[in-house]
């Protein structure tokens, strides 16, 4: 499988397959394709289509196999921003932000993750939940806005807001932590609750989350009354 990014800041993957290379995709995901790709929906187990459907993705996925000869196909982000190629190696798993799963080969297994118990997650907002992305393929994430990374090194933390953690290796511990002081949480326009992840590992952030994205627009969308 060859690929390419073009197009930011709205980008597009399209994806070059020979015959039978398979690509994977969440529901609505593809824009165009060439006349011999074929299309499967599965929701690859109940176990699975479960933990997708708690992580905010669809519980179906497409399968695009390639028929016959060299193919092509084309997966958009939602939003403007960045599309990222990740390597996951068996060694090496990465969690994600939800919904930040675009596409990837076969060998990629999506599941959900917790980033702290369920008891005080629950109140914790969009950030508690995410995404594990194991088992060996490049997979392709959607990243709202600008990327930025880092390289924690071992016990290094850094403090993010809610929805800016795209993605971070599994070696990475991510918690959930309330902001200090009353006053604080309910004016200072940071909500109650921040992830803290600690090294060692990549992380990397975005910048304008959809949900940011969302709220800057609010106060100029007519709704009827």
């Amino acid at each position: 499988m060859k690929y390419e990014v073009l197009g930011e800041p709205t980008p597009v993957l399209i994806c070059n397959l020979e015959k039978g290379e398979k690509m994977i995709t969440q529901s609505g995901s593809m824009v165009w394709m060439s006349p011999n790709m074929e299309m499967e929906t599965s929701a690859g187990g109940l176990s699975k289509a479960f933990g997708r459907m708690f992580s905010g993705e669809s519980i179906f996925r497409n399968i695009y196999t390639c028929q016959g000869g060299p193919g092509m196909i084309a997966f958009a982000a939602c939003v403007p921003g960045t599309i990222r190629p990740v390597e996951i190696t068996p060694d090496k798993p990465v969690v994600i932000q939800k919904c930040a799963f675009l596409a990837s080969e076969p060998g990629v297994e999506l599941s959900v993750f917790f980033k702290k118990k369920l008891s005080t997650g629950l109140f914790s907002g969009e950030g508690f939940i995410m995404q594990k992305l194991s088992g060996s393929g490049t997979a392709f994430l959607e990243i709202d806005g600008y990327a930025v990374e880092y390289e924690l090194q071992p016990g290094q933390k850094i403090i993010v807001d809610t929805g800016n953690l795209a993605m971070c290796d599994a070696t990475c511990s991510i918690d959930v932590q309330t902001v200090k002081g009353v006053k604080n949480a309910l004016v200072g326009g940071e909500g109650f609750f921040h992830t803290v992840v600690t090294g060692p590992g990549r992380v990397l952030l975005q910048t304008m989350p959809v949900s940011g994205l969302a709220s800057a627009l609010s106060p100029y969308i007519v709704t009827g009354g």
